[in-house]
């Protein structure tokens, strides 16, 4: 699975030239976060009416439009990437509203051979940002009737970097799939499953950081150092 990840390069110009934005996001918008966790709002870049890319902030943990309970969300942060496209959760989305979640590197607890775990961090070997497979829905509460956008992210098996520490690991999307992963014209599920796969593990590092990371109320640049 996918619980915790990171935005740290937050630079607006950065973001605008490597998610091929048509307008440069605010500086206000744009904070580093160290340690991003389920049902808060993380930046996203859908299509807009245009078919431009576009960058705004959904609440991660994803909430079907014909959900009655918004908890539903709570299970619904990751989404597995060999069933997404006939789960009745996702296989709208899947057809119809993905998006790429900004990141720069990801946590996961590889499990010790006392029954401990240790945190680490998995980032590109380069550092630059990259994105997460996502989908995207809109769901409105019955009672109030305030709409709310909400996302999840793709999981695959682990390549052969993060295999040493889970089993399981975000899909990540090549720069040069990003037009056709979010194209709304682009409903062909079985291309679209091809892109389900497991990173390049030689463009990948990890390292053992501290536990600090373990509290989503910690978020600060010391999470990401090396431990140890």
């Amino acid at each position: 699975m996918c619980g915790r990840f990171t935005t740290t390069n937050a630079d607006p110009e950065k973001i605008k030239d490597t998610f091929d934005l048509k307008e440069t996001p605010s500086s206000e918008d744009l904070t580093p976060r160290y340690n991003i966790a389920p049902s808060q709002d993380i930046a996203v870049i859908a299509h807009d009416e245009n078919n431009d890319n576009k960058l705004g902030f959904m609440r991660w943990g994803l909430i079907p439009s014909w959900a009655k309970d918004p908890k539903i969300g709570y299970k619904m942060i990751n989404a597995r990437g060999e069933t997404v496209h006939e789960k009745p959760s996702f296989r709208t989305a899947f057809k119809k509203r993905r998006c790429l979640i900004v990141a720069d590197g990801f946590y996961e607890w590889r499990k010790n051979n006392d029954g401990s775990k240790t945190p680490m961090y998995i980032r590109m070997e380069d550092g630059e940002p990259f994105a997460f497979a996502g989908l995207w829905e809109r769901w409105e509460n019955p009672n109030s009737g305030t709409l709310v956008t909400t996302t999840t992210i793709i999981t695959t098996s682990a390549n052969d970097l993060v295999r040493d520490i889970h089993e399981r690991m975000p899909v990540i999307i090549p720069h040069d799939m990003y037009t056709d992963w979010l194209s709304r014209d682009n409903q062909d599920t079985d291309a679209l499953r091809h892109l389900i796969a497991p990173y390049p593990p030689n463009l990948m590092t990890a390292y053992p950081v501290s536990k600090k990371v373990n509290s989503p109320n910690n978020d600060s640049p010391d999470l990401i150092q090396r431990a140890g």
